[in-house]
């Protein structure tokens, strides 16, 4: 079986179209927290976090009600 090279075409225009789609959806919110979510950590990372609280929101709970 011979392939033909002209079935596989696109129309340049179309293209375009879907390589903007696709960049559209890759740069969206959902994708960059899907992306983030499949990388994995380093395990300190996840012992020593930047903010030096293991819940960030639990810790400013007690700060205030400490005060």
């Amino acid at each position: 079986m011979a392939s033909d090279p002209t079935a596989a075409a696109m129309p340049i225009g179309l293209a375009v179209l879907l390589v903007g789609i696709a960049a559209r959806q890759a740069a969206s919110p959902t994708a960059r927290i899907q992306t983030r979510l499949s990388m994995p950590l380093p395990r300190a990372a996840l012992l020593a976090p930047a903010h030096g609280a293991f819940h960030l929101g639990a810790a400013a709970a007690l700060r205030r009600w400490q005060e």
